[in-house]
C-alpha cells in the first residue's frame, strides 16, 4: 500500500513532465501524415482516417471486443510465464547444479523465433485459444526465468551470512533482504514480457484465429482496408503506451528508487 500511495502522489508530477514523450508522437504523426501524402492512402492512410476508423469501430462496439479477447489471451499467456518462470527461475538461483543445466534450455527457448513456436502451436491446438496462448508464454518465459535466475544468484553472500550471525527473523531476512535484492532484478523482465506478449498475441491471432485484434488486421489486409489496418494498430499502440506510461513507468522509478535507498 505505501508502494502503491507513492506511485500515484507522483503520478501529476510525472505526467506533467513527459511533455518530451509527447514532442516525439507529434513528430512521428507528422511523418506519418508526410509519408501517406507521399505513397497514397492506398499504401498508407492518413493520421485522419485511420483515426476516423478506429472511432467507427468503437461506436459499433468491436474495438472493445476484439480488444477484450486479444488482452485477455495476452495476460493468460503471460500470467503462465510469469507465475512459472519466477518460481522456476528462483528455484534454479538456489541450486549451482540447476543453473548450469537450465543455462542451455533457456539460450533455446530464447534463441528460438516466436514465428517456430506458433507453427508448432497451429499443429498441436489449431484455430483455438491455445495457439496464442501457448505462443506468449513459450516466448515470455525465458525472459521471466532469467530474471529470477539472476536476481537469486547475485544476492551478495555477506549480507547473506550476516544475517545468519544476526539470527535476523525468517520474515525480515525474506522481506527486507531476498526480495528487495530479487525483485529489482525480477520486475523489469516482467515489463519486457508484457510488452512481448501484447506483439506476439496479435501476430499469433493474425495467422490462427478467426478473432481478435490480429485476426480484425488480416481481414483488413485481405480488404486492402488502410485505414482499418492502421486504426487497429493504432489501438495496441495506444494500450501499450497507456500501460507504460500510466502505470509501469512510475511503479518502475519507483522500485529503481527502493533499490538505490536499500543499497
Amino acid at each position: 500500500m505505501r508502494l502503491l500511495r507513492s506511485v500515484l502522489g507522483e503520478l501529476p508530477a510525472y505526467l506533467w513532465s513527459g511533455w518530451g514523450a509527447l514532442c516525439s508522437l507529434l513528430l512521428l504523426l507528422a511523418a506519418w501524415q508526410l509519408a501517406s501524402e507521399h505513397y497514397g492512402s492506398l499504401v498508407l492512410a492518413q493520421p485522419l482516417e485511420a483515426f476516423a476508423a478506429l472511432g467507427r469501430f468503437a461506436e459499433d462496439g468491436s474495438l472493445w471486443q476484439e480488444l477484450l479477447v486479444t488482452g485477455r489471451r495476452a495476460l493468460s499467456g503471460l500470467a503462465l510465464a510469469l507465475l512459472a518462470g519466477s518460481l522456476l527461475g528462483l528455484a534454479a538461483g538456489v541450486s549451482m547444479t540447476a543453473s548450469m543445466m537450465s543455462r542451455p534450455l533457456v539460450t533455446v527457448l530464447m534463441g528460438m523465433p516466436p514465428i517456430a513456436w506458433l507453427v508448432l502451436a497451429m499443429l498441436w491446438f489449431g484455430a483455438s485459444d491455445g495457439t496464442p496462448v501457448f505462443t506468449v508464454f513459450v516466448a515470455a518465459f525465458p525472459v521471466v526465468f532469467v530474471g529470477a535466475l539472476q536476481g537469486t544468484r547475485t544476492l551478495d553472500n555477506q549480507l547473506r551470512e550476516m544475517a545468519l550471525a544476526m539470527r535476523l527473523p525468517a520474515r525480515l531476512k525474506l522481506f527486507d533482504l531476498y526480495l528487495p535484492h530479487v525483485f529489482s532484478y525480477l520486475f523489469p523482465a516482467w515489463i519486457a514480457a508484457l510488452g512481448m506478449s501484447w506483439k506476439i498475441v496479435v501476430m499469433a491471432e493474425l495467422l490462427a484465429t478467426q478473432d481478435g485484434v490480429g485476426a480484425a488486421l488480416a481481414v483488413s489486409r485481405a480488404h486492402l482496408d488502410s485505414a482499418a489496418s492502421m486504426a487497429w494498430i493504432c489501438a495496441v499502440v495506444v494500450l501499450l503506451l497507456g500501460l507504460e506510461y500510466l502505470f509501469l513507468e512510475p511503479l518502475k522509478r519507483e522500485v529503481e528508487r527502493w533499490r538505490e535507498s536499500g543499497a
